[in-house]
């Protein structure tokens, strides 16, 4: 189940990144799950990746590999690789060579990424046999079906392309991710991989995917777990003709603007696809006196089981909202001050429920799909927005299915 429409897009080539899939059969053999990505010599490479000290042995090495100017991601999917110790990391290292000896590079030029069930032995045997498929696909056009390979619990493959115009020319960028649970990025089950054609050095394209995953993938809750093999990717291969993009330039504002986007759209369509759920929930926090505070009163709203089981229900039970909003930390709140809005509707105002409000427009809200939760702290000048699902019976379900 997903919420609102969810369709694959055409998405345009990126000059100098290929794509190839294969099935190697690692948990299912309906679809493929392996993903190989190729970046043309010269190309650069920026990543983010999660936070949980426990993060997956492909973590480890994709970090330490990322100095070493890579050219191939691998990605599995079905197989988390994480929790599995020394063996872990060397099935990861393992398979970062059986990529090498297929594509005549280096190791160390190999990332590698996986996804899936937690503490299981990574099959690098079945691996091993599936790359050379994938390799031989190799091919400039296949977005729909790496969204497809890197899928686990996802009902539909997640990407976005953008073409931006830059002194005449074209600049494409392209993005597919996957997650539907186990997501509260913390960068940052989410990946996400973007690729483009702009020249810029490394060091200013892991500026701007930080930034542009920051105000992104970190401002997207499911359920309030933050995995163990999150990544989020920019390749750049440098093939178009636009000019270098340089820091603090308009070129680079361009730029900077357009994966914003496209790494927005992508952590949109993550909670679109959240595990059973029904409803999308938009939650702005106003008036806050920092970013981080701002921040920080949303995902208290998002991270509630009581708000999210309400909304699944379309109950307008605005106490539950309310109750979050004052457990969120926020020192010397006036309560008087604050104010929340079901989209349009006035729920709280001076300090209790407003006085024109009634259940009747509460319920019209909650009966929709996609609901905008505002909250008006009256208390200084940053906005900053989460995004956030219901929480549906469905959910229960696939989770305690998830090995089975």
């Amino acid at each position: 189940m997903a919420v609102g429409q969810c369709d694959f897009p055409i998405m345009h080539n990126v000059n100098g990144i290929t794509l190839g899939t294969s099935n190697a059969g690692i948990k299912q053999t309906v679809r493929d799950d392996i993903l190989v990505f190729q970046m043309a010599e010269g190309s650069t490479c920026a990543g983010v990746f999660t936070q949980n000290a426990f993060c997956a042995a492909p973590v480890h090495l994709a970090k330490a590999n990322l100095a070493h100017n890579p050219r191939w991601l691998l990605i599995n999917s079905g197989n988390a690789n994480a929790g599995t110790g020394e063996q872990g990391m060397q099935d990861a290292l393992q398979s970062c060579v059986e990529v090498s000896k297929v594509v005549a590079g280096l190791a160390e030029q190999v990332l590698p990424f996986s996804t899936g069930v937690i503490g299981q032995p990574l099959p690098v045997d079945k691996i091993t046999l599936a790359l050379p498929t994938a390799v031989s696909n190799l091919a400039i056009d296949n977005w729909d079906k790496a969204a497809q390979a890197i899928m686990t619990t996802d009902t539909f493959p997640k990407g976005v392309s953008k073409v931006i115009s830059i002194a005449g020319e074209t600049i494409t960028i392209n993005g597919i991710s996957k997650g539907a649970g186990m997501i509260q990025p913390n960068m940052a089950t989410m990946l996400g991989f973007m690729a483009t054609d702009a020249k810029i050095s490394q060091t200013l394209l892991q500026d701007c995917l930080a930034l542009a995953v920051e105000q992104s993938f970190n401002r997207i809750t499911v359920d309030g777990d933050t995995s163990t093999n999150d990544a989020c990717m920019l390749m750049a291969s440098g093939c178009s003709a636009v000019p270098e993009i340089l820091a603090g330039t308009e070129n680079y504002t361009i730029f900077a603007d357009a994966v914003m986007t496209v790494c927005k759209q992508l952590a949109e369509a993550i909670v679109r696809d959240g595990e059973g759920a029904t409803k999308l929930m938009r939650i702005k926090v106003e008036g806050a006196l920092t970013d981080e505070e701002a921040v920080r009163v949303g995902k208290t709203i998002a991270h509630s089981p009581l708000v999210k089981t309400a909304f699944f229900a379309s109950d307008p039970n605005w106490g539950r909202i309310l109750a979050a909003v004052g457990r969120a930390g926020v020192e010397n709140m006036i309560l008087e001050d604050v104010q929340l809005f079901l989209d349009d509707v006035c729920i709280v105002r001076n300090g209790g429920r407003a006085d024109d409000y009634t259940e009747e427009a509460g319920q019209a809200v909650m009966d929709r799909e996609e609901i905008t939760v505002t909250v008006k702290l009256g208390r200084g000048v940053a906005v900053q927005e989460v995004l956030t699902c219901d929480l549906s019976y469905d959910y229960v379900k696939i989770n305690a299915e998830y090995r089975t």
